[in-house]
């Protein structure tokens, strides 16, 4: 087990100390989730049941595509310093790469999302800081995190990787983030475990299944 925890603690912790010395990602990520948090604040009345029932949808939308500015620069950084080739000729296999980089993607997520949810209650006066939707926001991001990484790592190799990453992730992701908004909606709401029942299961199934397939694709998209 040892020999499987390390290496990815290791790569993952390389991400993170890269993003800690140069802090691009997590400046760009957040001003834009902010920004688009105001911009649609602005956007309807704000009244109670107008806010229960649109925030959910916005708050997603802002961790959505502020991950994709952070999965864009998941492999960006290595292929451009060509130390891709470095980490492929590392002694471990496809998987554990995979689950390192997963691992640092997901760590940031985390990390950006419980900076930005402070100021989402305070922006909509809403009681967003719940450990139902803590640990919902956990699951959901775990399972966009593992198909980032995937995706982010074929669009690397391609000239319009900006563009291709969001094409090809954003069908794919869809069914865990609608899923997520509907969770967090019955969150706002006040349900019970029992009452997001169908909704957390879908977020489990989507983690586990694609988890389960990008860690055995992986290797193949690396090395086309």
């Amino acid at each position: 087990m040892s020999d499987f925890l390390l290496p990815v603690l290791t790569i993952a912790w390389k991400d993170v100390l890269l993003e800690l010395r140069t802090k691009e990602v997590v400046t760009s990520v957040l001003m834009f989730a902010l920004l688009a948090m105001v911009t649609f604040s602005f956007a309807f009345d704000p009244s109670p049941q107008v806010i229960t029932l649109v925030a959910p949808g916005i708050l997603w939308v802002a961790f959505t595509f502020a991950g994709i500015l952070g999965f864009n620069r998941a492999f960006t950084l290595e292929k451009e310093n060509g130390s891709l080739e470095g980490l492929l000729l590392c002694p471990v296999s496809r998987d554990v790469l995979y689950f390192g980089k997963l691992l640092g993607i997901f760590l940031f997520m985390m990390v950006m999302e419980l900076m930005l949810l402070p100021f989402f209650a305070v922006i909509y006066n809403l009681p967003v800081l719940d450990i139902k939707l803590l640990l919902l926001s956990a699951l959901a991001t775990l399972g966009f995190s593992g198909v980032g990484a995937l995706f982010s790592a074929i669009a690397v190799n391609t000239r319009s990787r900006e563009i291709m990453l969001p094409v090809l992730l954003l069908p794919v992701a869809s069914p865990i983030v609608i899923a997520a908004v509907e969770s967090t909606r019955a969150v706002l709401e006040g349900a019970s475990w029992g009452e997001m029942g169908r909704w957390l299961g879908l977020v489990a199934a989507f983690d586990v299944i694609f988890l389960i397939v990008s860690s055995f694709v992986f290797g193949a998209v690396l090395e086309e």
